[in-house]
């Protein structure tokens, strides 16, 4: 199926100004006009055959066009902005059955249930008071997802990709890192936006690994990476007391230091850590 043509998708600016729109703080709304930044996007997110693009937060439909420009051929757009909504409608019917816009809240949807019978592109540019909220979400939700191409803000984004033993690791990067392949591909400025926010934005694809841990595992990480970050000025030897196993047996039986700190340790350690608890609470 061919590209639509330009001519016949509205433009962002253009819904905005018919529609009277203005972004809403309270929404996190910043939009993006800019065309070229737009198709590079939509470029980083391809290819898309085969594949059930879910955009997140399309606004006024900057990069949902880009997407249709760059050649996606079934876009579902998500959007909780009423007035966003009644926009979007433009663009949908010029789009000749290739966008369906659906007004709802992202916090409340399983993305894999509009997949229907494709594997999930998601894409979006993440209001940056939920991004981090709503890709914790994802990440329990990774067999129906092909990849992920998100913008966050910056410092989330280096979190994203932060290694072992820097100041920027945190739970976010253990987490998304041991459940995907994680890169950060390019920065964008405040200035890019309108309105501009007060901080850059980074725009970074995940893809899921083929090793992801079945669920027992995961929540086992997720409690053991919810201790450890919760005291990181700590030793380990303290930030995982309390887990209901003795700390310094814990460790032993992982092959870990115990005075070492949470953001020193590798993928492989916190598998070795992760087996460990599950077999410390198994019963005997």
């Amino acid at each position: 199926m061919p590209a639509p043509d330009p001519d016949r998708l509205p433009r962002p600016a253009e819904l905005v100004r018919r529609h009277g729109l203005a972004a809403r703080k309270a929404l996190g709304q910043h939009f993006l006009y800019d065309e070229a930044i737009l198709r590079r996007i939509a470029r980083a997110a391809a290819p898309f055959a085969g594949l059930r693009v879910v955009e997140i937060g399309p606004g006024p439909g900057g990069l949902t066009r880009a997407l249709l420009l760059e050649g996606a051929e079934a876009v579902v757009a998500v959007e909780r902005d009423a007035r966003m909504v009644a926009a979007l409608r433009e663009l949908e019917a010029a789009a000749g059955g290739r966008l369906r816009v659906t007004a709802a809240d992202a916090r409340r949807l399983d993305p894999a249930a509009l997949a229907g019978d494709r594997p999930v592109l998601l894409v979006g540019n993440l209001p940056f008071h939920i991004a981090t909220e709503l890709l914790l979400g994802w990440l329990h939700r990774l067999d129906a997802v092909a990849r992920m191409v998100l913008m966050f803000q910056k410092e989330v984004a280096a979190r994203l990709v932060a290694p072992p033993g820097t100041a920027a690791r945190g739970r976010l990067s253990v987490l998304a890192q041991r459940l995907c392949t994680v890169e950060r591909l390019f920065d964008l400025p405040p200035g890019a936006f309108r309105p501009p926010p007060k901080v850059a934005a980074s725009v970074v694809r995940l893809v899921p690994r083929g090793d992801r841990p079945p669920p027992p595992h995961l929540a086992a990480l997720e409690r053991l990476t919810r201790a450890a970050f919760g005291r990181r000025r700590k030793t380990l030897r303290r930030s995982l007391a309390g887990l209901g196993v003795p700390s310094a047996r814990l460790l032993a039986a992982a092959g870990i230091d115990p005075g070492r700190r949470a953001e020193e340790l590798d993928l492989d350690e916190w598998d070795r850590l992760v087996a460990a608890l599950r077999t410390a609470a198994s019963p005997s």
